[in-house]
């Protein structure tokens, strides 16, 4: 039996609230983003947009007593592919920064992730930013009643891997709510008709996180930077989305 909740109409519609609030702090943000400008630039326009608002940072304070996340956007830049923290650090020409946003608001969370490009970068980087940005598209065509979990991981991997790039394990996409993280996890690769069965009123995130070279990571001793271990780029896209009754809404759009 499935450990999923099921949102009612009402939680969707706040979900859907929380996650345009998302979307339009990616609009603020966009252009900030160019040569100079540090990542802790980003994440005061981001925390004031988001509080200008009167929803709160999703990931600033999260985690661990011990070494909480300190800062309210995830900026993971070139080799970093996920959990970047904001700081001094100036973006140059050539870079690319994946920029992860949760807020929660209205009792309910919203999340996605978007990866700029800092000016022109290498062809073979461009590439793998447009594929990563397809992958989630390819997954989220698979956000269907009657579908399962592992044909949104097949349709990643297989694109992904296709062209010859490496598919991240170990971070993963997951149930979202009244908590950021619930069930299900949504994996990024695997076998077709394998995994949950998806039904109207599930709602998760799709975030494939595709890498250059080999898809291995290394956690950096802050506990909370990952990197890919051959330090090749990485790229990440993600949606908040709900399964419907003829197929899927992205919540975060």
């Amino acid at each position: 039996m499935s450990r999923v909740a099921l949102k009612s109409a009402r939680e969707i519609e706040a979900m859907r609230r929380a996650g345009a609030l998302v979307a339009e702090t990616f609009r603020v943000l966009e252009p900030h983003v160019k040569p100079g400008a540090t990542l802790a630039d980003l994440d005061r326009i981001a925390e004031e947009h988001i509080r200008r608002a009167g929803a709160t940072p999703a990931y600033l304070g999260y985690g661990p007593k011990t070494n909480p996340f300190p800062a309210t956007i995830c900026a993971s830049v070139n080799e970093v592919i996920c959990h970047g923290i904001p700081g001094p650090r100036e973006l140059q020409e050539g870079d690319i920064i994946g920029v992860d946003i949760g807020v929660h608001m209205n009792g309910v969370y919203g999340d996605a992730c978007y990866t700029y490009t800092v000016g022109p970068v290498r062809p073979e980087v461009q590439a793998l930013v447009d594929t990563t940005r397809e992958c989630l598209a390819a997954g989220l065509e698979q956000v269907r009643p009657g579908g399962r979990t592992g044909d949104i991981g097949h349709a990643i991997q297989t694109l992904a891997e296709s062209r010859g790039f490496g598919v991240v394990r170990e971070y993963t996409g997951h149930g979202i709510g009244k908590r950021l993280h619930e069930e299900p996890t949504i994996y990024h690769h695997g076998a077709r008709y394998t995994g949950l069965k998806l039904q109207p009123g599930m709602v998760f995130t799709v975030e494939p996180m595709i890498n250059l070279g080999r898809p291995e990571t290394r956690l950096l001793p802050d506990g909370w930077t990952v990197i890919t271990a051959d330090k090749s780029p990485s790229a990440q896209f993600e949606h908040t989305v709900v399964v419907t009754a003829r197929g899927h809404e992205i919540l975060t759009l």
